[in-house]
C-alpha cells in the first residue's frame, strides 16, 4: 500500500472564494446564543459553540480581507475593514473557554464580520 497525497496549491485563496458561506445557520445560532440569559449548559457545550463561531469567523475574516484588498488603496473601506480584522485577529487568539461569555463573545465577532462584509460587498461589483 502507497502512501499518496496531493498538496493543493491556492496561493490566492481562489478555491475558498468560490465557495460561499452558509451564512444563515450562523446567523442563526449568533441569534441564539446572544439571546441567551442563564442557559445553564455544560462547559464542554459552551465550548463547542464557541469553536462553531470561531471556525466561522475566521471564514468570514478571509472573505472581508479579500474584499478589502480588492478595494482601491484610497478607499476608507479598506482601512476600516483592516481596524476590525485586527480586533478580529486579536480576538480570535484568545483561548477558548468553556463559558456563556466566551461563546457570546465569538457570536458578537461574527456578528460584526458579516457587517463589514456586507458593506464591503455593498462597496465592489458582483464577480465575474
Amino acid at each position: 500500500m502507497s502512501d499518496t497525497h496531493a498538496v493543493l496549491y491556492d496561493p490566492h485563496a481562489l478555491i475558498e472564494a468560490e465557495l460561499p458561506l452558509d451564512r444563515a445557520p450562523y446567523e442563526a445560532l449568533v441569534t441564539v446564543v446572544l439571546a441567551w440569559k442563564d442557559p445553564h449548559l455544560e462547559p464542554r457545550d459552551y465550548e463547542q459553540i464557541a469553536l462553531q463561531m470561531t471556525g466561522h469567523a475566521r471564514a468570514v475574516a478571509a472573505d472581508v480581507r479579500r474584499r478589502a484588498a480588492a478595494l482601491p488603496k484610497s478607499d476608507g473601506r479598506g482601512a476600516l475593514a483592516e481596524v476590525v480584522l485586527r480586533e478580529a485577529d486579536g480576538r480570535l487568539s484568545a483561548p477558548l473557554q468553556g463559558t456563556a461569555r466566551c461563546a457570546q463573545n465569538r457570536a458578537r465577532l461574527v456578528r460584526a464580520l458579516y457587517t463589514r462584509l456586507d458593506r464591503l460587498t455593498e462597496a465592489l461589483p458582483a464577480a465575474p
